[in-house]
C-alpha cells in the first residue's frame, strides 16, 4: 500500500510508458505519419476511452503539431462528487498530452432545470466548482497551465448564437433531437421543449468555443453524432469526439450529485467516505460494480508504475486486479477497504486546496436552500364599467373571438388610458388581400378611444415556419412588406401606427432568455401547432406569446387561424 500513496502528496502522473490500449492505436496506416512522440501521445488522449468518433481527425492534428483545443461541460446544478475524478482523470491525460482544455459550466441549462436556483447561487456555485476541478486536477498531479473555464451565458445569449440556434432549429427535425437526448434528457411521452433543444445547443457550445473536440460520457454519443451531422451544414465546422464510458455509483446505478446514497462528496471526511463504501455494492460478474470502475478509470491510471496492495498483494495493472477479484483470490472488503485509503488521500488534498474563505462563503451561497415563495398570478380586480364605457367595449370586440380576460381592456376603459394593440405579419409570401383585414379592424378600433398600434413584421417566425422566409432574403422580404404597409396606412388613414421588424429584438439576450424559459414549461405536443417536422416549428407559438409582453401590448389582433397561438399564449402569460 505504501508504495502506492507515499507518492501523492504532490500529486502523480501515469507516464506514457504504462499505456492500456483499449481502442487498440497500434502503428496502423492511420498512424504512419506520426512519429513515435505521436503516438504516444495519441496513446495518452486515448486511454481507456470507450469510444472515439473522428480519429482521424484527432491524428491528423497531432501530425500537423497543431495546438489541439478540446472542451468538455457541466451543468452547476448538484455539489461535484467523487464520480467527477473519473472525467477529471482522463483531462489531466489531455493536459499531459499538451492539449488546452476548456471545462464549460453550463449555467443557462442549470437556471432552466425546473428554474429552481437563482443566478446568484449559480454564479456561487461557478466559483465552488472551479475551485474543486483545480484541486482535484491538482490531487491528480497535473498541471493546469492550458485549463481554461467559460460560462455557457457569457455567450449562449449573444444574438449570433441565438440566430445560429434558430437556424440550426430549422434543419433538425423534432425526432432527431428527441434522440439525440435519449440518454441524457429523461423520456417522457410527451417531452419539454427545453429537453429537445438542449441537444442543439451542445453540439452548437463546439463552434463558439472554437475546439477542435469534445470530450463526455458515452451517454453524449447521440448528441456528438447530431454536432458532427448538423454542424457542417451549416459550414460550422466537425469535430472529434471522445468518449468515456459511464461508471455506476456505489449501488450499482449511475453516480447522481441527486441521490445521496449513491455519492461521495468531495468534502466528505475519512470516516464517512469509509462508512460509504463499506456499504456500496461489489458484486462478482456484475457489470455494474462501482468500486471496479473507479480503481479501473482513476485509482490504477494515477498510481501505475507504483504497486497497488490488497489482501498482501501486489498488482501492476487493472485486468491482472481483476482477475483475481472474480476467482475469489481477492475479496470486496478488502478491495472496498484499500479504496477507502486511496480515495482519502485525494480526497485530503483536495479538500486542504479548498480550505478558503472565499471557496467556502461560495459553497454556502449556492447551496443553501432558498425559501420557497409560490408565485399565484396577480388577482386582477373587476372593473365595473358605466353603460356609456361598456358599450365601448362591446365596439372594440364586435362580433370577434375575444380569448383571455377582458380585464384589462375594462381597466384601461375606466382610466381613459390608451390601449397598446398588436398586428403581426409573417413575411411568408407575397403581401396579399388577406392581411388587409388587421388594419381593417385597426382602423375600426381607432373610432372608439385611445389606441397605440404596432405592426409587428416577424421575419424571423416566418424562417421558423418551415423556412417560408429563407434567412439570407428577411431583410428584401421585410423591405417589400414595408412598403405595402406604409402605402395602406396611408390610404386608410392611420397615423401613428408603428411598424417593428421582429429581428430588432427577438435575437437580443433577454428575448433568448425568455425563450428558454418557456421553452423549458411547454411541451412538444403542446406546442405542436405548425404543420412540420422541424424543431424550428414548434418555437413559432413560444415566439408569438413572447411577443405580448415584451412590446407591453393590451390586444393583439389575429385571423381565426391563429385562435391555437392565442390560447397557448394565454395560459403560459401571466
Amino acid at each position: 500500500m505504501a508504495n502506492a500513496t507515499d507518492e501523492l502528496s504532490n500529486g502523480l502522473t501515469a507516464p506514457l510508458a504504462h499505456e492500456r490500449n483499449d481502442l487498440g492505436i497500434q502503428k496502423s496506416q492511420a498512424t504512419q505519419s506520426l512519429c513515435s512522440e505521436g503516438i504516444m501521445k495519441l496513446n495518452l488522449i486515448t486511454r481507456n476511452l470507450q469510444e472515439v468518433l473522428g480519429k482521424d481527425k484527432l491524428i491528423k492534428h497531432i501530425g500537423d503539431g497543431k495546438k489541439i483545443h478540446i472542451y468538455w461541460g457541466t451543468a452547476t446544478t448538484g455539489k461535484p462528487h467523487v464520480g467527477y475524478l473519473v472525467p477529471m482523470r482522463k483531462i489531466a491525460d489531455f493536459l499531459s498530452a499538451g492539449l488546452k482544455v476548456t471545462i464549460l459550466f453550463a449555467d443557462l441549462h442549470a437556471f432552466l432545470d425546473n428554474m429552481k436556483s437563482t443566478w446568484e447561487q449559480l454564479s456561487n456555485r461557478t466559483i465552488y466548482y472551479e475551485s474543486v476541478i483545480k484541486a482535484m486536477l491538482l490531487a491528480l498531479g497535473v498541471s493546469i497551465d492550458r485549463l481554461h473555464f467559460v460560462k455557457g451565458t457569457s455567450y449562449q445569449l449573444s444574438k449570433e448564437y441565438t440566430a445560429d440556434i434558430l437556424r440550426l432549429s430549422n434543419q433538425i427535425s423534432q425526432r432527431d433531437a428527441l434522440k439525440a437526448g435519449a440518454e441524457v434528457v429523461k423520456q417522457v411521452e410527451s417531452p419539454l421543449l427545453s429537453g429537445l433543444l438542449y441537444p442543439i445547443l451542445q453540439a452548437l457550445d463546439e463552434q463558439y468555443l472554437k475546439v477542435d473536440g469534445q470530450f463526455g460520457g458515452v451517454d453524449q454519443r447521440k448528441i456528438f453524432i447530431l454536432a458532427e451531422e448538423q454542424l457542417p451544414k451549416l459550414k460550422l465546422g466537425k469535430r472529434f469526439h471522445l468518449m468515456n464510458p459511464m461508471v455506476p455509483g456505489l449501488q450499482g446505478s449511475k453516480m447522481s450529485s441527486s441521490e445521496e446514497h449513491s455519492k461521495i462528496d468531495l468534502l466528505d471526511n475519512a470516516l464517512l467516505v469509509e462508512r460509504k463504501l463499506a456499504t456500496a455494492v461489489c458484486n462478482r460478474g456484475s457489470t455494474d460494480n462501482g468500486v471496479l470502475s473507479f480503481y479501473e478509470h482513476v485509482v490504477f491510471p494515477l498510481f501505475v508504475p507504483s504497486p497497488i496492495d490488497i489482501d498482501g498483494q501486489r498488482f501492476d495493472d487493472f485486468a491482472s486486479m481483476k482477475e483475481r477479484f472474480e476467482e475469489g483470490r481477492v475479496s470486496s472488503d478488502s478491495l472496498k477497504k484499500t479504496l477507502a485509503v486511496l480515495l482519502n488521500q485525494i480526497l485530503k488534498i483536495v479538500q486542504e486546496k479548498c480550505r478558503t474563505p472565499e471557496i467556502e462563503a461560495a459553497l454556502e451561497k449556492g447551496y443553501t436552500p432558498l425559501a420557497r415563495i409560490t408565485q399565484c398570478p396577480p388577482l386582477m380586480e373587476q372593473v365595473d364599467l358605466s353603460n356609456e364605457e361598456m358599450e365601448r367595449l362591446k365596439k372594440m370586440i364586435g362580433s370577434d373571438k375575444l380569448v383571455g380576460s377582458d380585464s384589462f381592456l375594462r381597466r384601461r376603459i375606466a382610466r381613459n388610458e390608451t390601449i397598446r394593440v398588436l398586428y403581426s405579419l409573417a413575411p411568408k409570401g407575397r403581401f396579399h388581400l388577406g392581411m388587409v383585414s388587421g388594419f381593417l379592424k385597426m382602423k375600426e378600433l381607432s373610432a372608439t378611444g385611445n389606441f397605440k398600434f404596432i405592426v409587428l413584421i416577424s421575419d424571423i417566425v416566418a424562417f421558423l415556419d418551415n423556412e417560408k422566409c429563407p434567412w439570407n432574403v428577411r431583410d428584401a422580404r421585410s423591405n417589400y412588406y414595408e412598403e405595402m404597409i406604409r402605402h395602406l396606412l396611408s390610404q386608410l388613414d392611420l397615423e401613428g401606427v408603428e411598424i417593428k421588424r421582429g429581428s430588432e429584438f427577438q435575437l437580443e439576450s433577454d428575448y433568448a432568455l425568455e425563450m428558454y424559459k418557456m421553452a423549458s414549461k411547454v411541451t412538444r405536443d403542446r406546442a405542436s401547432i405548425l404543420e412540420g417536422t422541424s424543431m424550428a416549428t414548434l418555437l413559432v407559438p413560444l415566439f408569438y406569446a413572447i411577443d405580448q409582453y415584451r412590446l407591453n401590448v393590451d390586444l393583439v389582433i389575429a385571423g381565426h387561424d391563429m385562435l391555437p397561438f392565442a390560447e397557448l399564449a394565454d395560459e403560459v402569460v401571466t
